[in-house]
């Protein structure tokens, strides 16, 4: 490119340079001479002889870039003209639109790193769904953006105090740390596509519905590689970019804490601290027995010829009780408690139910809820006749020698 600048770049910096005419001389060229070979850059993407139009679709108005420009070196905002009745009209109608378009975007960036947390921490896509009731505001925020460009926003008194709060900690930090993490742009976008990818792919593998959600994890991914280099000509992009990072930061720390669980789980899941094996709890923490993966709630144990057998304690091969939550009906309220844990079987059953005051279960007039334990076993046991035969029942007759007395750990059956 020569040094003169073509004609659509040069109408391009006379509009900005006027947009910038309150500021020194000085400042004001040396802003320009800053800027000049980014907008040289972009008439070489542009071709031969791009019109002024051109570079305003890619770069916003002149007067929007001019307070970007602003925004980023720290200047105040333009005065407004007193006697412009128009401009002062623009403002006050256009405020309203500016400061829910920038606290769209904080509210987005909120709910995608949320629910990006939740969904990677459980590995469900269920709570991706609360970013239906996100993506409404954001778009409402993209739509004002993409209309009116980032100056208004610019503008606004809370961005101008994060502006003035994010220059004096980047003077008194030397800027060495903001520095650093600008470098690392190019491969923060990639790091982004990578996860949302993979992140879909893990969804899909644990849940069939969410082939449905890959194709949006994939288009964010692009999304996100093409908009993030782009965010130093065109500020609108952050309204894309900024949630979607937001999402994989939140993403990234879900799935560190699912590790850890995980881990956690590996580490303690052959004992528990206090030595005992680790028991499976119902929905309120209680212990329970499984057998493969259903819970077992009750043990009836049957002799050779198939009688029942009460009062039976159990342990497991190292002496340890295998203990369960005991419920029992409360007479007061009729209705079932946890009354402790043991390891005496089987237990009485508890039937629960509302009956009327007369007594009839299932009674319609004056219900009230009644709670009966029941001691009878509900079955009967058909023992094969080619079971093995207990060693005791074989061995000879014993002697007149009084049998030892149970150990205190075993109860004889009641």
């Amino acid at each position: 490119m020569s040094t003169q600048n073509p004609t659509a770049v040069r109408v391009y910096l006379a509009r900005v340079r006027s947009a910038l005419a309150d500021l020194p001389e000085s400042e004001v060229e040396e802003i320009l001479e800053d800027v000049r070979p980014h907008l040289a850059e972009m008439e070489a993407e542009l071709g031969e002889n791009p019109k002024v139009d051109a570079l305003i679709e890619r770069l916003g108005s002149p007067e929007s870039y001019a307070a970007e420009l602003r925004a980023s070196g720290g200047y105040p905002p333009r005065p407004a003209d007193a006697g412009d009745k128009t401009t002062v009209l623009k403002v006050k109608t256009g405020i309203g639109g500016a400061r829910f378009a920038f606290w769209g975007l904080v509210f987005s960036v909120g709910g995608f790193a949320l629910f990006g947390f939740a969904a990677a921490m459980l590995i469900r896509m269920g709570p991706l769904l609360g970013l239906l009731f996100i993506a409404p505001v954001l778009a409402i925020s993209v739509i004002y953006v993409a209309r009116r460009g980032v100056a208004p926003i610019a503008e606004l008194p809370e961005v101008v105090k994060l502006r003035e709060i994010a220059t004096s900690f980047q003077a008194n930090r030397n800027g060495k740390g903001l520095v650093y993490f600008r470098s690392l742009k190019p491969a923060w976008w990639v790091l982004c596509a990578a996860v949302l990818v993979v992140f879909g792919l893990l969804l899909v593998l644990r849940e069939t519905g969410a082939v449905l959600l890959l194709p949006l994890m994939l288009l964010a991914a692009v999304a996100v590689a093409w908009a993030g280099p782009k965010l130093k000509g065109d500020r609108r992009l952050l309204w894309l970019a900024v949630p979607i990072s937001a999402f994989v930061i939140g993403s990234m720390l879900g799935g560190a804490g699912a590790a850890v669980d995980l881990i956690a789980k590996r580490s303690y899941g052959g004992s528990s601290y206090n030595g005992y094996p680790p028991s499976s709890g119902d929905t309120y923490g209680n212990p329970q027995l499984m057998y493969g993966n259903q819970s077992v709630d009750n043990i009836y144990a049957f002799d050779a010829e198939g009688k029942p057998l009460t009062g039976i304690y159990l342990y497991d091969e190292e002496g340890r009780p295998l203990s369960t939550t005991r419920y029992a009906c409360e007479k007061g309220t009729g209705e079932k408690r946890k009354i402790g844990d043991d390891n005496r079987y089987p237990r009485p059953q508890i039937e629960r139910g509302v009956q009327d005051y007369d007594g009839n279960r299932d009674g319609y007039n004056g219900n009230r809820s009644y709670c009966q334990e029941k001691t009878e076993v509900p079955f009967s046991a058909a023992i094969p006749k080619g079971a093995p035969v207990p060693p005791s029942s074989s061995a000879s007759p014993p002697s007149s020698s009084a049998a030892p007395p149970p150990s205190s750990s075993t109860q004889p059956p009641r």
